[in-house]
């Protein structure tokens, strides 16, 4: 090893300047007399450990060269560059671009070499290129179309969304102006509200979000709503526009509008045709009772034409009760599960990101002989009540199954006919309702929203077409523990009736019955008596109350009960609160509950590990079974 002495003051000035790079220098034999710090980061080894040292057989360059070959090069040309592979101290090979020139010194020639790692600089380059694909690729496929401009107005950027939601190609439009996209009058003030914006910072859309029309290429235009953000960018401005095309939510929008005011025009007309019924009632029968009286044959001519004008005003009537919608109801067989399937994303839309959406299809056969479209805007009604239900957000479930309301449950309700349904449950963790709102919600007009808030047709639309369809709607609500609002739709089946038939005959005899005594707790008197009948029809004997204070009272004169069958759902002490304190008192007590909602933990609560449920409506015979099941 040949050592060389430092070099000159004038050139160790200079390489001092240098030293962040990657500088080697050395003389024309090869030997290093400066190592800078970028050389000890880019290939390991300090200074000390290799000045003097040979940097040919140090870095170990391929493709290998003869230094007096590079001189040569060095002296002719004014300087070498070369890309080459050079040995890191761990042995691991650097590529680098080297750029090499030869210094006169005092002391000699020297030559400089400085190295940049161009495979790392590459990297960075990949690494760049690799982001920004991923970042196109993001933007082309999120669902709002997304605008890019400069402080002018000129667009840069124009994602695929864009593409099919304005008709134009990314080539036509890049490089023009955005008011291309907008009608007048926005079209011809567009580069003033720029102007106005970057002078005086006054902001009408930036940071903001506005909704506002779109203009395509085919001259049409249609809602949008457009949230604008801003961006520095090489010292310049650029803003970025998200756009969600609102077409279909406007759209809907103004169908439920429609529906809500036909509802109130059939409101008036329907109570109109009622009242004008009942007149042609007593009319039509005292001219029925007057015929039978009345023998003479000109009076009797007299009274059919009167009779026939009844049947006309009762045509008449009809005629007015089918008035209030903008077309009749056209019901077809349609499978609600999948129907509802597929119209959830619009509802999860329509909900917002706050509120989770649980969609639960049960087993098969669920087909139903209904009105389509008029379900869906039903369901936007109540899912729309469910979310004004919920400020904070909370959970929506959405429940279709097959159920067979029996002759017991229908006789609580005149207008219900026992037999086969499809339910349809909308049940949300909001609010709830009091007593008084219950009673009043499907009135037209009522709602306990503010003034402008709401029209107080919705409910009543929803309840006017279940019951067009031949269907029952109920409500199950308590103050803070949700609503659940429930639709059965006559199903697509034909046999409903012999099944309500085989029902009103079944012997009670044929259901597994018993001899022990059953307290019944059940706030809504006509619920409790059918429960009660059904009970003790099978042989129990039963005691009852219409609260949990009232049920722990019949305990203390009751020890012989052997099971409490109460509804989850009450106001004060509701059932598993009374259930809590059954245990405590009598452990031996078999518990059963039952609950009007899609899920027992629909009410904010979570039943036992040993209580069962019953969902209402239930049958005579799913009651008795579940009791022998407590019982034995």
């Amino acid at each position: 090893m040949i050592s060389s002495g430092p070099p000159s003051s004038e050139v160790s000035n200079l390489l001092s300047l240098l030293d962040p790079m990657n500088v080697i220098a050395h003389d024309v034999e090869g030997f290093i007399r400066h190592w800078s710090r970028g050389s000890v980061g880019l290939f390991g080894w300090q200074a000390d450990e290799v000045t003097g040292l040979d940097v040919l057989t140090l870095l170990s360059p391929e493709p290998p060269f003869v230094l007096d070959d590079v001189i040569a090069t060095i002296r002719k040309e004014g300087a070498f560059k070369s890309n080459l592979e050079y040995r890191h101290k761990d042995g691991h090979t650097i590529s680098v671009l080297s750029r090499w020139v030869l210094k006169d010194t005092g002391d000699g020639p020297l030559i400089v070499q400085i190295n940049e790692d161009f495979r790392a600089a590459a990297t960075i380059q990949e690494n760049l290129a690799a982001r920004e694909a991923h970042f196109r690729s993001i933007l082309q496929t999120v669902p709002e179309a997304m605008v890019v401009i400069d402080e002018v107005g000129t667009i840069t950027s124009f994602s695929s969304t864009a593409e099919d939601l304005f008709g134009y190609d990314a080539e036509e439009v890049e490089g023009r102006n955005v008011a291309i996209l907008m009608p007048s009058p926005d079209r011809e003030n567009h580069d003033r509200y720029i102007v106005n914006y970057l002078t005086s910072g006054q902001r009408r859309i930036i940071g903001l979000g506005r909704v506002v029309k779109g203009l395509r290429k085919d001259g049409s235009t249609f809602p949008m709503e457009l949230a604008v953000g801003e961006a520095i960018s090489n010292g310049k401005r650029i803003f970025t526009g998200f756009i969600r095309d609102l077409t279909s939510r406007h759209k809907i929008e103004e169908e439920l509008r429609q529906a809500q005011k036909m509802e109130a025009i059939g409101q008036l007309t329907g109570g109109l045709a009622h009242d004008f019924n009942n007149l042609l009632t007593i009319i039509s029968g005292n001219l029925e009772m007057l015929e039978m009286r009345v023998t003479e044959p000109k009076a009797q001519v007299l009274l059919r034409e009167a009779q026939g004008a009844t049947n006309d005003g009762a045509k008449l009537t009809g005629q007015l009760l089918a008035f209030g919608r903008r077309q009749p109801l056209n019901p077809r067989v349609t499978d609600l599960g999948h129907m509802i399937s597929s119209f959830s994303e619009l509802i999860r839309r329509t909900i917002g990101d706050r509120i989770e959406l649980r969609t639960t299809v049960r087993g098969g056969g669920n087909e139903a002989l209904v009105d389509g479209p008029q379900l869906q805007n039903a369901l936007l009604n109540l899912t729309l009540n469910a979310r004004d239900a919920m400020p904070d957000g909370g959970q929506l479930t959405l429940e279709v199954s097959r159920v067979h309301l029996d002759f017991d449950y229908a006789q609580m309700y005149p207008q219900l006919r026992a037999g086969d349904y499809v339910l349809v449950a909308v049940s949300d963790t909001g609010t709830g309702m009091t007593e008084e709102v219950k009673q009043r919600a499907f009135e037209p007009f009522f709602t306990t929203k503010s003034m402008g808030a709401g029209t107080g047709l919705g409910l009543s639309m929803v309840y006017g077409f279940v019951r067009q369809s031949g269907g029952h709607i109920q409500i199950y609500s308590e103050p803070g523990q949700g609503t659940s609002i429930r639709l059965f739709l006559p199903t697509a089946s034909r046999t409903s009736a012999a099944h309500a038939l085989s029902e009103t005959t079944m012997p009670e005899q044929q259901l597994p019955g018993g001899t022990e005594t059953i307290l019944v707790v059940e706030d809504d008197p006509r619920v409790r008596r059918v429960a009660v009948a059904r009970l003790e029809n099978t042989g129990y004997i039963v005691h009852q109350a219409g609260n949990g204070l009232e049920a722990l009272d019949v305990l203390d004169r009751h020890p012989e009960v052997a099971l409490l069958f109460t509804d989850i759902a009450m106001p004060g002490m509701s059932g598993d609160q009374l259930a809590k304190v059954v245990r405590e008192r009598r452990p031996d007590i078999k518990i059963l509950f039952t609950s009007g909602y899609a899920e027992p933990e629909i009410a904010g609560r979570q039943l036992a590990a040993d209580g069962s449920w019953l969902k209402k409506p239930y049958t005579a015979r799913e009651l008795a079974v579940q009791l022998r099941l407590l019982l034995d």
